[in-house]
């Protein structure tokens, strides 16, 4: 190869590799239950600097105030729907991931939004990123008791509804949902949603209560526009055994608002990749003009 030719190449590799350094940084999740609000939803539209309920102050105390900031993020990569097999009892709301641990703290107080057993309605799920797969809501059974971790034996065994392939609407997936009947006091909904051109799954718990106590569905709330931008795959998030709340003390905070949502300080990635591009690129046009000078002299 030439050394123009690979003057040329270097360029271009450094190009790619600020590109691809730029697009890590944007959204690597996807989305949450905003009807009925989840946990993780719920505490971060709540601000995860100044929680107002017992709940998401327990929760961030616990496991930090980042995990709300990643509402969208709460994922197995490489599920391919071994979801009972990944996710051990008790940290069905974390999907096992360390980051999200204060989400499995078992409370009677929880954030909940009202529902009608029996009853017909919408569900609303705040989307960051679209992917063809199926969303799989279970309803809590009878032995479901919120003052004890949540079991996979205390969902039914069968989903209450499943849908394939809905389409987001200004930033939603919306589905008409009927809820089973028969539900009363504090339950939970626990949505799987599988991904079919991926292995990947994200998981929401969401509280419900069949007695009035709770709320009205969540506000739409603004998201910004860098969480709903190009989508990049990422690991899965590591997998931790089952622990007591008060086995582990509560985790340092990553606390500062400029941290995005999810998760990532794109500033510090954006100026290695350009900074890194500049320095391969500059490095390819010394030598061509090296190489020019060299060949100009044997000329003459």
């Amino acid at each position: 190869m030439s050394v123009r030719r690979t003057a040329v190449v270097v360029a271009l590799a450094g190009t790619a590799l600020a590109t691809t350094a730029l697009g890590a940084g944007t959204a690597t999740a996807h989305g949450s239950l905003q009807n009925p609000l989840s946990r993780v939803y719920g505490c971060y539209l709540e601000n995860p600097e100044q929680p107002k309920s017992a709940a998401c102050k327990a929760a961030i105390a616990y496991g930090g105030t980042q995990a709300m900031y990643d509402w969208n993020g709460i994922r197995i990569g490489d599920a391919a729907g071994r979801h009972r097999q990944l996710i051990p009892d008790g940290r069905l709301c974390s999907a096992n991931a360390t980051e999200f641990v204060g989400l499995d703290l078992a409370r009677n107080d929880w954030p909940a939004t009202n529902l009608t057993a029996g009853a017909s309605t919408t569900f609303k799920f705040r989307a960051t990123a679209p992917h063809r797969g199926t969303f799989q809501l279970f309803m809590t059974n009878s032995s479901y008791n919120p003052n004890l971790p949540l079991s996979w034996s205390n969902l039914d065994t069968t989903p209450f509804a499943s849908i394939t392939d809905p389409v987001v609407v200004n930033g939603y997936y919306s589905f008409p949902v009927t809820v089973p009947t028969g539900k009363t006091g504090r339950q939970m909904i626990y949505a799987i949603w599988q991904r079919s051109d991926s292995p990947e799954a994200f998981y929401t718990c969401s509280d419900v209560t069949f007695d009035g106590t709770g709320t009205a569905a969540a506000p739409a709330a603004v998201v910004p526009a860098s969480d709903t931008s190009a989508h990049h795959d990422h690991a899965a998030a590591p997998a931790v055994a089952p622990v007591a709340a008060a086995a582990v003390p509560a985790a340092a905070p990553a606390t500062s608002k400029q941290l995005a949502e999810t998760g990532t300080d794109r500033s510090t990635g954006l100026m290695t990749a350009v900074g890194t591009s500049f320095v391969l690129a500059g490095g390819a046009v010394a030598v061509l003009h090296r190489r020019r000078r060299i060949e100009g002299r044997s000329a003459r």
